[in-house]
């Protein structure tokens, strides 16, 4: 089943110029968003403690918030669960100390992480995200050829700012599913283009002729369908996370959902583009030959 002509000829490289200009605007409004504006770290990455308490009557939020503020914890985050009587209360640590207060009855489970910990996940995770770029950049220059790489890289970069950007407006704790997520992003934003680009080297091999923008919305076109439902079915299953997975798995799902999107748009709109602007032709995907004269002249 085809959801879009493969034969269609649309000429997407026509927005080339506009796209990328767009694009790397975007960039740059999404790094000011998260180095200024900054990511709500969860529990993981902050420290401090996590407390599930359940009172034996009728509690209001305005209760056990005036109790934690009369215990020193000013800055407590209380948030209700499963009922009136049930309540969630976040605490940052600064000592790494367990919070006790007069507000709590029976404790029904708690979570406490150090300052420290959170520090060496946050570097850790974006020491992962640099490292799996870093690596499908190698991949690429490998199976393709350097400008694939380059045009991945920029790509990567660009789907990762904006996700994790879009992420941050929301406001929603960044926590290590949320991480997952953002690694998860990376792997499929990356493996969508790898399809367009395996399209656009086998284009290349086959044509006698053809201009380097018509082989790039080539490409483009014959694979939208596949890019299309690929993007359906992903949507699907983690939009089942985002709205049925319960707070756990909300950050994933919703992290996700955006990266498909963000993905699947950049695939047409930025990473295309920008192996034009680096001067993609039919020479530079070619197999090489033992006869070959260039060959021949390398040492």
């Amino acid at each position: 089943m085809e959801l879009f002509n493969p034969n269609s000829n649309i000429d997407f490289m026509r927005w080339r110029k506009l796209s990328l200009v767009v694009s790397c605007v975007l960039m740059v409004v999404a790094a000011a968003i998260i180095f200024l504006r900054g990511l709500d770290y969860g529990l993981d990455f902050t420290g401090g403690a996590n407390i599930e308490v359940s009172y034996e009557r009728a509690t209001d939020v305005a209760e056990v918030r005036s109790a934690l503020t009369a215990g020193g914890y000013e800055n407590a985050v209380v948030q209700t669960f499963g009922g009136t009587n049930d309540f969630a209360i976040r605490i940052v640590s600064h000592d790494q100390q367990e919070s006790k207060t007069e507000a709590e009855s029976e404790v029904a489970n708690d979570k406490i992480a150090g300052a420290q910990v959170g520090d060496e996940l946050r570097t850790d995770g974006l020491i992962a995200v640099i490292f799996v770029i870093a690596g499908i950049s190698i991949y690429l220059w490998i199976r393709f050829e350097w400008r694939f790489a380059v045009s991945a890289v920029a790509s990567e970069v660009h789907d990762t700012l904006l996700t994790v950007a879009a992420f941050a407006l929301t406001g929603r704790e960044f926590d290590l599913p949320a991480l997952a997520a953002v690694l998860s992003v990376v792997g499929y934003s990356i493996n969508d283009k790898i399809v367009v680009f395996d399209r656009v080297r086998e284009i290349f091999r086959s044509s006698r002729k053809g201009e380097s923008a018509e082989i790039l919305n080539r490409s483009i076109n014959s694979t939208m369908s596949r890019t299309i439902m690929t993007g359906v079915t992903t949507g699907l299953a983690v939009g089942s996370l985002y709205f049925f997975g319960g707070p756990a798995l909300e950050s994933f799902g919703l992290i996700m959902l955006i990266g498909i999107f963000i993905g699947i748009v950049s695939t047409i709109f930025f990473a295309n583009p920008v192996l034009l602007l680096l001067g993609v032709s039919k020479q530079d995907l070619m197999p090489v030959t033992k006869d070959d004269p260039e060959l021949e002249r390398r040492p």
